[in-house]
């Protein structure tokens, strides 16, 4: 039986297109990197939102890496963390 289910697994994630591969990665990094740094800063997810002005909820629907995040609160994020998210390579 795990023989078919791995190889249904890996026909659904053959299925997913390329660009939303790319999209669920960065997602993931850029809560992986939110988490890291709230670690690093001594900082719990309810002091996150209250910099944010957020509601607690709404950090730990981001922290599971599956928010879309725009641009604006990337922004936001590392303003109030004081510190890069994401680096663009030059």
């Amino acid at each position: 039986m795990p023989m078919i289910q791995n190889a249904l697994f890996r026909q659904c994630l053959a299925a997913i297109p390329e660009e939303q591969k790319a999209e669920f990665e960065l997602s993931f990094e850029i809560a992986e990197r939110i988490s890291e740094v709230l670690k690093a800063k001594n900082l719990t997810q309810k002091d996150f939102a209250q910099k944010l002005h957020k509601r607690e909820s709404e950090i730990s629907k981001w922290l599971t890496g599956r928010h879309n995040f725009t641009m604006q609160t990337i922004a936001k994020i590392e303003t109030a963390l004081g510190c890069k998210l994401i680096n663009i390579a030059r």
